[in-house]
C-alpha cells in the first residue's frame, strides 16, 4: 500500500504525472471489484482526540479488560506494511491515531482493497483500542472503508512542507502537512469567538453593513472599483464600515459592532493584504478615554483566552498586554525618535524640509499635519514594541474625529495645528487599532469633507469624499460617541506569534503563477 517510489528518471512534474496515472489505475481497479472510491455512507462517531482522551492513561491490560470500539475517519498520513498486516496513521481535525489493519480480522476482500490505498487517501475505521509492543495507542480495525481516493500525491517531503509560496498557494496541503498551521487558524477562530463574547457581554449588538458603497468613505485609502450593470453605476468595495455604523447610532442603536472584510487597493507586505478583517465598534455617550480603558481590558482578556497568558512572544520580544499601556503623543514621538525640535509644529516648510532630509516622499497637496505624521511613522513606529497608545493627532489628518476641546493645539505658542481626541494603538511596531471621539457636528463635518475634497483636487487620491447622505444623517442628530477599529489579522499574528499576515489568512492574495 505505498505509492510508486521508483519512478523513471525525469522531471518532478513528469514523476508526479506518473504517480497520478498509477492512482487513477488503482481507482479503476477498485471500481472493477465493486468498490466505490467515493462513498458517502460512513458516519464517524469519534475523532482521534476522543481516543487519546479516553484511553491515554490506560495500559494495555486495562484496555483489554474493558474494550470499547471507536468509529473514526481521517486521511492516511503514514504507513508501515508487513504483508498481511499494516500500521497506518490517520489524521483528522483533532489530531492523529494509529490503526492496525490485519487481513485475518478485516477479511481478504477488504484487505485487498486496502492494498490499493495510498498516502493521502481518506478512510473510515471502526475498532477497539489497544497498546502495541512499543506502548503506542492503536485502534485494531474491525471495519475499514476507503472514503476518498486521492488522485494527486501529497508533495514530496510534505511532512515538513516549508516553501512559503507553496504553503500560501496550496493552503489545503499546508493544513495537512503542518499541525502548527492548523493550530494557528483554530486560535484565530477562538479569537473571533472571544471578541464577540467580550462585546456582547457589554451590551454591544453585532450588525452587518454594505460591502459595496456608492462612495468610498470612512478611511484614507484607495478603493477597488466595480460596476453594477442594472443600475449602470460604479460602486466601491468598502474601505471601512464607519459611516454606515454611525448611521446606526443616528437610528438609535447605541452600541454596535461589525466583524467583516475591508478592501484596499494598496500594496502587499508582511502587515498588509488587500482584503483584510476588521472589528469596528461604536459606543454612544462614550469618548476616546473610555475606549482606551476598554481596549486595554479587551486585549489583555483576548490574550489570556487565546494564548493562555497576557505576556506573549512575538518577533523575538515578550509583549506585555497587561494594562496600563504607555501613552505617547505625536509631538513627543517626533521629539524622541526623530530628534526634531517642536518648531516643526509651527513651520510647515521646516516640517517638509525635515521630511525630505529623511528621504520621505511627501504626497502632492500634503498638509502640515500629514507631513508630521509621515515623519512620526518613519521615525517612531519601529520603536513602539510594547503596547503604546499614540495620541494627540493633528486635525487635518483626522477628518472624522472630534477636536480636543481641552487644548486644541497643546502648543504653548509653538503651533497653530489643532489636535483631536484620537489614538492609535501600536504593538511590535504595528498599528493594531485606531479610535477617536466621534465628530457629530454636521457643520464642522461638512467643512472637513470640503477640505478633503480640496486635497483630492490637489492630487491626494486617498482623501475622503464628501458624503451628502451621511451629512444628512448627522443633521438628524448623532449622539456623542466613541468609535474604534481593530485589525483582526494583525492581532491574530500577535497572539499566534506569526511573522506575516499571510500566515493568519487562510487564502491570501497571490500573484498568478506563470
Amino acid at each position: 500500500m505505498v505509492d510508486v517510489e521508483a519512478v523513471e528518471a525525469g522531471s518532478e512534474i513528469e514523476n508526479e504525472h506518473k504517480l497520478r496515472v498509477v492512482r487513477r489505475q488503482k481507482a479503476d481497479a477498485l471500481r472493477a471489484r465493486g468498490v466505490n472510491p467515493y462513498p458517502n455512507d460512513f458516519r464517524p462517531q469519534n475523532n482521534a482526540a476522543d481516543v487519546h482522551r479516553d484511553c491515554g492513561e490506560q495500559d494495555g491490560a486495562a484496555l483489554g479488560a474493558t474494550p470499547r470500539r471507536y468509529r473514526v475517519a481521517g486521511r492516511i498520513v503514514a504507513n508501515r506494511s508487513f504483508g498481511k498486516a499494516a500500521f497506518i496513521s490517520i489524521q483528522d481535525q483533532s489530531g492523529r491515531i494509529q490503526v492496525y489493519v490485519k487481513k485475518d480480522v478485516v477479511g481478504a476482500d477488504v484487505f485487498d482493497a486496502f492494498q490499493l490505498c495510498d498516502m493521502g487517501d481518506i478512510v473510515g475505521v471502526e475498532g477497539a483500542a489497544f497498546r502495541t509492543k512499543t506502548n503506542e495507542l492503536t485502534l485494531e480495525a474491525r471495519e475499514f472503508r476507503l472514503l476518498t481516493k486521492a488522485l494527486r500525491p501529497l508533495p514530496e517531503k510534505w511532512h515538513g512542507l516549508s516553501d512559503v509560496e507553496t504553503r500560501y498557494r496550496k493552503r489545503y496541503v499546508d493544513l495537512i502537512a503542518n499541525p502548527a498551521v492548523r493550530d494557528t487558524f483554530v486560535k484565530r477562530t477562538l479569537l473571533l469567538r472571544e471578541m464577540r463574547r467580550f462585546l456582547d457581554a457589554r451590551g454591544f449588538m453585532e450588525v452587518e453593513t454594505p460591502m459595496m458603497h456608492p462612495l468610498a468613505g470612512g478611511a484614507a485609502a484607495r478603493p477597488f472599483v466595480t460596476h453594477h450593470n442594472t443600475l449602470d453605476m460604479d460602486l466601491y468595495m468598502r474601505i471601512a464600515p464607519e459611516l454606515y455604523l454611525k448611521r446606526l447610532l443616528v437610528g438609535g442603536f447605541e452600541r454596535v459592532y461589525e466583524i467583516n472584510r475591508n478592501f484596499r487597493n494598496e500594496g502587499i507586505s508582511t502587515q498588509h493584504n488587500p482584503e483584510f478583517t476588521m472589528l469596528e465598534f461604536y459606543w454612544a455617550y462614550a469618548n476616546y478615554e473610555l475606549l482606551i480603558a476598554l481596549t486595554e481590558e479587551m486585549f489583555g482578556e483576548l490574550a489570556a483566552k487565546v494564548a493562555g497568558k497576557t505576556t506573549v512572544p512575538f518577533r523575538g520580544n515578550e509583549i506585555r498586554l497587561e494594562p496600563p499601556f504607555r501613552r505617547l503623543s505625536i509631538r513627543e514621538g517626533i521629539r524622541e525618535f526623530a530628534k526634531l525640535p517642536d518648531s516643526v509644529w509651527a513651520d510647515a516648510g521646516e516640517a517638509k524640509a525635515a521630511a525630505k532630509a529623511r528621504g520621505i516622499e511627501v504626497k502632492p497637496g500634503a498638509t502640515h499635519g500629514a507631513v508630521l505624521m509621515e515623519i512620526f511613522e518613519r521615525a517612531s513606529e519601529p520603536h513602539l514594541v510594547q503596547p503604546t497608545f499614540v495620541v494627540d493627532f493633528p486635525l487635518d489628518v483626522s477628518p472624522l474625529s472630534r477636536k480636543k476641546e481641552s487644548d486644541p493645539t497643546l502648543a504653548n505658542g509653538t503651533s497653530s495645528l489643532p489636535l483631536v481626541d484620537r489614538f492609535e494603538l501600536y504593538v511590535a511596531g504595528m498599528e493594531m487599532a485606531n479610535a477617536f471621539s466621534e465628530l457629530n457636528d454636521p457643520i464642522d463635518q461638512r467643512g472637513r469633507f470640503e477640505g478633503q475634497m480640496a486635497a483630492r483636487a490637489a492630487g491626494d487620491d486617498e482623501a475622503h469624499q464628501l458624503d451628502e447622505d451621511f451629512l444628512e444623517a448627522l443633521e438628524i442628530g448623532m449622539p456623542p460617541a466613541g468609535g474604534e477599529g481593530v485589525g483582526i489579522d494583525r492581532l491574530a499574528m500577535l497572539l499566534t506569534n506569526s511573522d506575516s499576515i499571510r500566515d493568519v489568512i487562510l487564502f491570501p492574495l497571490m500573484r498568478p503563477q506563470v
